[in-house]
């Protein structure tokens, strides 16, 4: 017989074990978005993971293990999720390593900082276990990128030979089949003017040959002309979904492809012969925090910032374009308080790490504003909803102001462009529609030329 000793030792095991059981987390997805500045792995759980993390710098890979975590199928998909282009992250391993304990390994491309935080559950999402992967290079000074591509650009323009006239070709003599057909057209007889015989112009000695002729936006022999810097943000991305139409629509997605389709357009124009050069605060689908696309763009020393969006709202209904500027004192209606709350939450669904060492110049950087700044703001808001107004309703008939985050750059012209409500279904129908998109980005770039043709660039603090 089993003494009661025995028994009541045996049941504590049994509850104990059942204990462990019900407190262990249960991993429900995993995802991973791969990008130039960083890669990012994240665990989604029902509960809150325990881990600990163990960088090795040859081969330089990076080990984490977790308590409390059983190795499910979820959790071995993460091994065919890495993309073979991702720039950081060359494979994934995963293992139980104890009854307890599931080892992740990440074996890496290049030597990285590893950035490895959680977050609490938010909008749609449970509990996250986040991997911010950044590489140890030092980082590309996207300023001088933008000038190198503009001067090989202007070196092919100038090395290009100039395209021969076409001359001008005299139309054929009617036959009398034509008379005749004209005649019975009823179109009448017309009489053929007398041919002029033309004397072939003499052909140029080399001394002679016109110069080939020089694009407008360069000076021969010396740097480029004022290179002017617009800097695109598509909003969201990554973890961060945006607003999801009704026939689930990705805000995130539509906004990346009319920021693409505005960069191509203003990446061959120039205004009153200055270039024109765009850069994206993203140009993939990943998490770029607020405060980071606003240091971007001071970064390359942009002379616009266009953060683009498809708003949405709680009710279906809502519907047409809309144009936001900062503001410093207070929004100019409620609706617009709202969505400015909503936009500057970005940071929190697409999960900021505020143990990072940019916490501070976070802080510093969204408490400047300067009126000179909304005063330009509001002038080129004004310029671009004339023009969006032109493809689709206006949702308010003048640029509207909240305290959105990632406009306040102090010395940047910034908007945010509402380009239309992907909560309503019929303009959720239109954003998707590469038509929309097209006369979307069309009408932006109408907007930024009517802008800079009123407001030429001033000289920039280094030299471009």
């Amino acid at each position: 017989m089993i003494q009661r000793r025995q028994l009541v030792q045996i049941t504590g095991l049994v509850l104990a074990g059942v204990s462990r059981l019900a407190q262990a987390a249960n991993l429900v997805a995993v995802r991973i978005w791969p990008a130039p500045e960083y890669t990012r792995i994240t665990l989604e759980s029902d509960q809150p993971l325990k881990y600990t993390q163990n960088p090795v710098q040859d081969p330089p890979r990076l080990a984490v293990d977790i308590t409390g975590l059983t190795l499910n199928q979820t959790l071995r998909d993460l091994v065919s999720k890495v993309p073979a282009d991702d720039p950081n992250v060359a494979r994934i391993r995963v293992g139980q390593y104890t009854p307890e304990i599931v080892r992740i390994v990440i074996d890496l491309k290049q030597p990285i900082s590893p950035q490895v935080f959680s977050l609490a559950p938010v909008a749609a999402y449970k509990n996250r276990l986040v991997f911010d992967l950044y590489p140890n290079r030092k980082p590309v000074d996207t300023l001088e990128q933008l000038i190198t591509e503009r001067s090989r650009e202007e070196r092919v323009a100038q090395a290009a030979p100039p395209a021969p006239p076409t001359p001008a070709v005299p139309p054929p003599p009617s036959s009398g089949r034509d008379v005749i057909a004209d005649f019975l057209a009823g179109r009448g007889h017309r009489q053929e003017p007398p041919r002029v015989a033309q004397a072939t112009p003499p052909r140029p000695r080399p001394a002679e040959r016109p110069a080939p002729a020089q694009p407008p936006a360069l000076r021969t022999g010396r740097k480029t002309d004022r290179l002017i810097i617009v800097a695109l943000d598509p909003g969201h991305g990554g973890e961060d979904p945006g607003a999801i139409g009704p026939n689930g629509t990705r805000e995130k997605d539509v906004v990346l492809r009319i920021a693409q389709l505005l960069r191509d357009r203003i990446n061959g124009s120039s205004v009153n012969g200055n270039p024109m050069r765009a850069f994206l605060t993203r140009d993939g689908d990943y998490f770029v925090p607020l405060h980071v696309r606003v240091q971007k763009a001071r970064r390359v020393q942009a002379d616009l910032f266009i953060s683009i969006h498809a708003d949405a709202f709680i009710t279906p209904q809502a519907n047409g374009s809309s144009v936001f500027a900062l503001s410093s004192r207070g929004a100019s209606s409620s609706a617009a308080r709202w969505l400015a709350n909503k936009e500057n939450e970005a940071d929190l669904v697409g999960g900021l790490n505020v143990r990072s060492r940019d916490t501070l110049v976070q802080h510093a950087l969204l408490d400047m504003s300067t009126t000179a700044q909304i005063r330009d703001s509001l002038t080129l808001g004004s310029a671009m909803l004339g023009e969006i107004g032109k493809i689709n309703r206006l949702h308010k008939p003048r640029v509207e102001q909240a305290g959105f985050a990632v406009l306040k750059a102090p010395d940047i012209p910034s908007v945010l462009v509402e380009t239309a409500f992907v909560s309503n279904p019929g303009e959720e129908a239109k954003l998707r529609s590469p038509a929309y998109q097209r006369s979307m980005a069309d009408s932006l770039m109408r907007g930024i030329q009517g802008y800079f043709a009123r407001n030429p660039p001033l000289a920039r603090s280094r030299a471009v």
